[in-house]
């Protein structure tokens, strides 16, 4: 069994793995969408917002749960198949002892799951998107890995150009989040700490998927435990247990904490362990006492990354630096979020969203959504635009955050709308025309109008239409003047409409007689 485990957990590490780390934009959403259906938390939350079947994978976790043990832990969870690699090979490369049997730290894993349920259910999934293991995988993915591997193919790619190998292309890299860099970061350290002298100490410790799935595991129909008459207290299984949850001496097993890894019954060579078959025994098994109360944790913050290369932009250099500060009211939030208040209590901060985003406009937020929304995805336009037909992110959220829009949808929905500061553009203050923003325009919401100015120059100047405006950040994006933008997009914290933009037909009569075609 233990081969078969491992074999299965490895393919979804890196199916799941791949997913964060497709630079090339190669599979497709509904593919992403089967393999993370079996992700407990974000399933969960996509099932509570639209109670459809198709988001019920946590109930399936829970039915396996109930009958076999931890085996989400051990064959579908992420971030704890990479807390078994991380510990396989510092136990290899150090060749460290086995384990032994811990306390079961109770207290404190119960306290984080109630204080978990508690702020959920008032509203607030700040600690739940900070422990549950998929987000804290992806971000770790998203905010450490991905950025190396898009500076690999970068060199990659500008090391077989010369040679005329173009199978490669450059990737361009997202904008450093500070924040989310720092958590992932402290997530990743304390990850390799306790699993290469702990084991899975962090799934009966600080995850709150491990807690609840544990309490389900207690009464599992079919769980591993000791033979009384073949066990000799050899400790061997004890030795490889990486929950640490085998009591040799009294021969029992702590149902709760074991994670189904089935590593005891590769080593144990005299049949002492068995599955047991609730429904057969007699005398329930005793099982220990739990207690539950508060407690809570916090992360550090590190700064690192690498980037690809960015499109250029119109050259536009301003004789002075913009004074006028933008007056934003609202952050922006994905296209297909709805709401803020619906993204901020559905979001749980996985960022694969950030990951197969093709422009990089999606970024980790700092508090821009306030406390609650630490670390949710946001559109920063000092990276990119949102393009206005990709629609990739709102088809691979698998929380529900974000709600799957067509193309078409996706092009009447107005995240925000721009605003224009005369004050701040290069042609009101040097007298030179720019029309950066009307150029990177996809609905041509930003059009250029004459400018009456003293020094009897051909000006114009940009004039916003709200109504076509889906404030896709394009013109933000394109406008060259610093410290302020000329031009920015100031969000809508409940997404609207906006009308179809009027596409002007050109009546270009060629006289094939007189003129030359082309």
């Amino acid at each position: 069994m233990k081969p078969l485990r491992v074999a299965v957990s490895l393919i979804y590490l890196a199916l799941i793995g791949f997913l964060f780390l497709d630079l090339w934009s190669s599979v497709s959403p509904s593919t992403a969408q089967g393999v993370l259906y079996l992700q407990f938390v974000p399933s969960f939350l996509n099932f509570l917002d639209a109670a459809a079947i198709g988001a019920a994978g946590f109930m399936v976790i829970l039915f396996l749960t109930a009958f076999f043990g931890r085996v989400y832990c051990s064959v579908l969870c992420p971030l704890g198949i990479l807390q078994d690699v991380i510990g396989h090979v510092a136990r290899k490369w150090r060749k460290r002892p086995g384990f032994k049997l811990t306390k079961p730290h109770n207290r404190l894993r119960y306290s984080i799951l109630g204080l978990t349920a508690a702020l959920l259910i008032t509203g607030s999934g700040l600690l739940l998107n900070l422990l549950d293991p998929f987000s804290s995988f992806g971000r770790i993915f998203t905010n450490l890995f991905r950025p190396l591997a898009i500076g690999l193919n970068n060199t990659a790619t500008s090391a077989l150009e010369p040679m005329g190998v173009h199978s490669l292309h450059l990737v361009q890299g997202g904008a450093i989040a500070p924040l989310s860099l720092g958590i992932a970061l402290a997530t990743l350290i304390l990850l390799i700490w306790l699993a290469a002298r702990h084991g899975r100490l962090y799934c009966n410790t600080l995850c709150p998927v491990g807690a609840l799935l544990g309490l389900v595991s207690k009464t599992a129909l079919l769980r591993l435990d000791i033979n009384h008459d073949t066990c000799k207290g050899c400790k061997l299984c004890a030795g490889v247990c990486k929950a640490g949850c085998i009591d040799v001496e009294n021969k029992t097993i702590d149902a709760s904490r074991c994670v189904s890894c089935f590593n005891c019954l590769t080593v144990c060579k005299m049949n002492g362990l068995h599955f047991e078959k609730v429904w057969q025994k007699k005398e329930p098994a005793p099982l220990p006492d739990y207690q539950r109360r508060d407690f809570m944790t916090s992360s550090g913050m590190y700064l690192i990354g690498l980037t690809g290369v960015s499109e250029p932009l119109k050259k536009i250099l301003q004789s002075r630096p913009t004074t006028i500060p933008l007056r934003i009211t609202s952050p922006i939030s994905p296209p297909g979020s709805i709401s803020i208040e619906h993204f901020t209590s559905t979001c749980t901060t996985c960022h694969l969203c950030v990951s197969a985003c093709p422009s990089r406009v999606l970024t980790p937020s700092a508090l821009e959504f306030g406390l609650q929304g630490i670390m949710q995805p946001r559109l920063d336009f000092r990276k990119g635009h949102c393009n206005y037909d990709c629609n990739i992110c709102t088809t691979i959220c698998p929380s529900g955050a974000l709600k799957p829009l067509s193309v078409e949808q996706k092009k009447q929905t107005q995240l925000g709308v721009a605003q224009f500061i005369k004050e701040n553009c290069v042609v009101f203050t040097d007298h030179t025309n720019c029309g950066a923003c009307s150029e990177h325009c996809p609905t041509k919401a930003v059009d250029m109008v004459p400018f009456p100015n003293n020094a009897g120059k051909k000006l114009v100047i940009p004039k916003v239409n709200p109504d076509i405006c889906v404030g896709c950040g394009g013109c933000e994006h394109a406008c060259p003047t610093k410290p302020y933008k000329a031009i920015y997009v100031d969000g809508n914290p409940v997404h609207k409409k906006a009308q179809k933009p009027v596409v002007k037909k050109i009546n270009n009569q060629v006289d094939y007689k007189k003129d030359f075609p082309f």
